[in-house]
């Protein structure tokens, strides 16, 4: 394998072996700089780097005119960044067809090409598996002592240490960022800010070479962090871009269009609510969140310091929610999970909703202090039994994620009480 010194090991490196047991091909999708090119390596034997600028660019161009010429080499064979020439989808899918051989590539890419750009879906040849910024875990900043499978069977792992605000405060605006994580704190909060930059000038019009506008993208990324982790309208956000007069022309399509890019570039996600199958006709809103990929993003997003956070920590409150979801969104997705919100009609809510293959569920709530956990349970244990008289089954757990918070413990009410640097898969 051609693993690189130094690298540390990522909760997706198991679903990538398991993968190439069962597919021709695994493509390794997500946003830029999340460490793709460096796990997809951990499992390959030799690799082609599309973007490789060596020769101005000439494997760039090798590959557009001759695709299968990128696809040479020791299996599994990685292509780096594949959506650079689009036509190595079909290349890679028709090998697969020729050989049908298990695990002979991987393919990485940072953005979603136009559809037009390939013939074939892949299905059955090219399983696609989203990757994102680090965990707490996976960074080395959570004990991964409070195992989410342990939760399922009902046990709660032993947890005990300090961490302050600062702390929290500190881990939400580096990110998880791999090349971060050996710079001092100047040089790491250099990344999501650059990263801003390149989506503002550069990448939103790259991802379908369509010209958008540049001042129109920043107010967006900014409307966009001061709602992170809401329902918002799209009503919101177009006031949001066209505020003070400063910009003109941004109508829905255009939003709907910019929206699109964002996704296609992984930069922002959305956490679909959760409707369960149940009896009654209960009104529960499945609108899906919008949020960032990290949280970093938001804050370098909106321009925020460690100070201004501190002094608004309602604002605080909603990034360490977005640092929640990404964790839990790895931890669960590593075991075929999905992670989702609960919003029904009486404004009753629950952040988080991790639902397994087999139909178990959790609830899950996110504050950033214990202070705030008697009015969170409240909220956890009436979703519980909302579900459960509307035909539902019970939570397989119900917890309470805390940003500052020393101990792991369950309450009275079997409510779990978890810090985010104790969580783990």
């Amino acid at each position: 394998m051609l693993t690189e010194k130094g690298y540390l090991p990522r909760i997706i490196d198991n679903r990538i072996d398991d993968l190439l047991k069962a597919f021709g091909a695994v493509c390794v999708e997500g946003t830029k700089w999340c460490g793709k090119t460096w796990t997809c390596l951990n499992h390959s034997n030799s690799v082609f780097y599309v973007s490789d600028p060596s020769g101005n660019f000439q494997n760039k161009r090798l590959a557009a005119l001759d695709p299968p010429y990128a696809l040479e080499g020791e299996t599994p064979h990685l292509i780096d960044e594949w959506q650079e020439v689009p036509g190595l989808w079909d290349a890679t899918r028709f090998a697969i067809d020729r050989a049908r051989n298990k695990g002979r590539f991987l393919l990485t890419g940072s953005s979603v090409p136009p559809e037009v750009s390939t013939i074939h879906s892949g299905t059955g040849r090219i399983k696609r598996l989203t990757m994102r910024p680090m965990t707490l875990a996976e960074s080395g900043d959570s004990s991964a002592s409070v195992s989410l499978v342990a939760l399922f069977a009902g046990e709660l792992g032993k947890y005990h240490e300090s961490v302050s605000l600062d702390k929290i405060i500190w881990l939400t605006m580096r990110g998880g960022w791999p090349g971060a994580l050996d710079l001092d704190e100047k040089g790491a909060l250099e990344i999501p800010s650059h990263y801003i930059e390149e989506t503002t000038n550069r990448d939103m019009s790259s991802v379908d070479n369509r010209k958008r506008d540049a001042n129109k993208v920043r107010r967006l990324l900014y409307s966009l962090a001061r709602n992170n982790m809401t329902m918002v309208a799209n009503g919101t956000l177009i006031k949001d871009v066209l505020k003070n007069g400063s910009v003109k022309g941004f109508s829905e399509p255009t939003m709907i269009s910019y929206l699109g890019a964002l996704k296609k570039i992984f930069m922002i996600e959305e956490l679909p609510g959760w409707a369960p199958k149940l009896r009654s006709r209960s009104r529960i809103r499945t609108t899906a969140k919008k949020h960032f990929v990290d949280p970093s993003l938001a804050i370098a997003s909106l321009g925020a310091t460690a100070k201004t956070l501190r002094d608004d920590l309602n604002t605080f409150g909603l990034m360490f929610e977005n640092l929640v979801i990404r964790d839990l969104k790895v931890y669960a997705e590593s075991l075929g999970a999905k992670v989702y919100h609960y919003h029904d009609a009486t404004g009753l809510e629950a952040d988080a909703i991790i639902e397994l293959p087999d139909g178990r569920w959790a609830a899950i709530e996110v504050k950033l202090g214990v202070t705030q956990e008697n009015e969170a349970a409240k909220s956890l244990n009436t979703v519980e039994k909302k579900v459960v008289e509307a035909g539902g089954k019970p939570p397989a757990f119900k917890a309470i994620v805390c940003g500052v918070c020393d101990f792991s413990y369950q309450r009275e009410d079997e409510v779990y009480v978890i810090p985010i640097t104790a969580l783990g898969v």
